[in-house]
């Protein structure tokens, strides 16, 4: 039941997203791909992993016993998405605050934390070159301005 939810919700997403991406302004001189070409992209890459979670589905839905009354019992695993997505709701809204950096470090530090656990000083280089190659390369190659927060720079 719980694949099911997250494939509707995955399809609700790539569909608001679509739609969001939509409402980006096309620019007459420059890119030839314009300003809507990489989010696009995502969006797709959306669709396909709600596609393969349909995949998954069906293929399960095969292997599936009857369950008790179709009953959900909250499992453990249940609770960790439900905190995976809180943890990404927080680093939302305090990414414009705290600037992308910061936020990003700070989000992917807990979730490092979580996933990998006992492995301090890989996770913290992980966090710490992701930061930092991400906003270099979309900074000085991409020329994107990401949020500054707190971090003067």
């Amino acid at each position: 039941m719980a694949d099911r939810i997250i494939f509707v919700c995955t399809l609700l997403l790539a569909g608001v997203y679509f739609w969001a991406t939509a409402q980006i302004p096309s620019l007459e001189l420059g890119d030839p791909l314009g300003p809507k070409a990489f989010p696009r992209m995502l969006g797709v890459g959306l669709l396909i992993a709600a596609a393969m979670l349909l995949a998954e589905i069906l293929r399960d839905r095969k292997k599936a016993k009857v369950a008790d009354a179709g009953v959900m019992k909250w499992e453990r695993q249940h609770w960790i998405v439900v905190a995976v997505a809180a943890w990404t709701a927080l680093y939302i809204a305090l990414f414009e605050p705290l600037g992308y950096m910061l936020a990003t470090l700070i989000f992917l530090a807990g979730l490092t934390g979580y996933f990998n656990r006992g492995r301090h000083l890989m996770n913290v280089l992980t966090c710490v070159l992701f930061v930092v190659i991400s906003y270099v390369a979309f900074t000085k190659l991409l020329g994107v301005n990401l949020a500054r927060g707190i971090i003067p720079f």
